[in-house]
């Protein structure tokens, strides 16, 4: 499937002196923040983004209906797929090539790829040019252990040589733009990250995304935005982004004051408040009402909808009821689901079901009684299910 096919058929503050430096930004664009921080458009890769502020890539979650819908809402500059297995985007697995589905209104994407072997790499990148897609980014940042047993995700970390090896084949391989998602480290005794972005940078990446944890770490733990910033610190001239713990617009911000990155990739934040993105586009504009913006209740409810309608476009209705139930844990608390009927999202079983379920949360809408997502509460490591 080619990506122009439809969807059932692809800073500590940065210092003054150096803003008109700054990886990423754009000639003549404004840099009207206080810390002197690029606003605006940014360049990776050739590609201009509209915005600075990215939906990262999530294990399970960032399929097509996902990103389609949260586009909708505004304010995203750039799109990742989930990850998908090199391997098995190759020799063509019903759900690789269900991963990298898009859809004209699903731009700018980036396709994630990840796996342990150069060859397996190399082909699958040289695919995705081949099938018409836009970008491709390096995984080396996943922790769990059935991508790291197999010498993926953030094992990739442990050997700096192969990985110099297999980031400069992926790059060599291909004309599109590459990049490298990665942790900080395999653990606190091997912060790897800044001495392999200096040498990702010379193989010729487009950018660097770098999530504020390290792999021992998971989903728990601070994120380290001095780790972050050290990564900015170590590239001459392509843009970092930097990643981890982005729940609210302030969040955004503050990791873009405080490491000096060009742009943020938020994940989970966007899970818990898929209007995220349009709340710091009214930051970043000196809106005062970004804070307090709240959709209405039809448009809360209308979301869930939409999310739904264009999950059974790709997959149809028996698994869309399987994959959607997922997202309950994380919609509820922002969408106003009572709690008893976020339980039933959870269990639900046809479209009719859904649509009845859909029609007693707009009737219901605001009496739900716990401010937190369920998903914080019984899955503090999520998003992903399995380790």
């Amino acid at each position: 499937m080619t990506p122009h096919s439809s969807s059932t058929s692809v800073a500590p503050e940065s210092r003054p002196d150096e803003a008109a430096l700054q990886p990423g930004r754009l000639p003549g664009e404004s840099t009207s923040s206080p810390a002197g921080m690029a606003l605006g458009p940014i360049e990776l890769g050739g590609r201009r983004l509209a915005s600075r502020y990215f939906l990262a890539p999530l294990a399970g979650y960032t399929h097509l209906a996902f990103r389609r819908v949260i586009r909708e809402l505004g304010g995203v500059g750039l799109c990742t797929t989930d990850l998908v297995q090199a391997s098995h985007l190759v020799s063509g697995t019903r759900w690789a090539r269900e991963l990298v589905q898009t859809h004209p209104n699903d731009q700018p994407l980036t396709v994630q790829i990840y796996g342990g072997q150069v060859k397996h790499m190399v082909a699958a990148a040289r695919w995705l040019e081949d099938h018409g897609y836009q970008a491709i980014d390096i995984n080396m940042g996943c922790p769990m252990a059935k991508m790291t047993g197999s010498g993926g995700g953030a094992r990739l970390m442990c050997n700096g040589d192969g990985a110099c090896q297999l980031v400069g084949e992926v790059v060599r391989a291909v004309k599109l733009p590459v990049s490298v998602k990665m942790r900080l480290g395999w653990d606190r005794s091997r912060l790897t990250a800044p001495l392999l972005a200096e040498e990702f940078e010379q193989l010729g990446v487009c950018a660097i995304t770098i999530h504020g944890r390290t792999r021992q770490q998971g989903f728990t733990g601070d994120v380290s935005l001095e780790g972050i910033r050290a990564v900015v610190e170590a590239v001459k001239s392509i843009p970092v982004v930097g990643n981890g713990d982005v729940r609210t617009f302030a969040d955004a911000l503050r990791m873009r004051r405080e490491t000096g990155c060009a742009a943020v990739a938020i994940g989970r934040g966007a899970l818990m408040d898929p209007w995220i993105f349009r709340r710091i586009t009214l930051a970043e504009a000196g809106d005062t009402t970004a804070a307090g913006f709240t959709p209405t209740t039809a448009e809360q409810v209308d979301f869930l909808r939409r999310h739904f309608e264009l999950m059974v476009d790709q997959h149809g209705e028996s698994l869309s009821c399987r994959n959607f139930r997922k997202f309950a844990a994380w919609y509820g608390a922002r969408l106003g689901i009572p709690e008893d009927l976020e339980d039933r999202l959870r269990r639900f079983e046809s479209m009719a079901e859904f649509a009845e379920i859909a029609d007693q949360i707009q009737d219901r809408h605001g009496t739900r009684t716990e401010p937190l997502p369920t998903a914080l509460i019984r899955t503090p490591n999520g998003p992903v299910e399995y380790w």
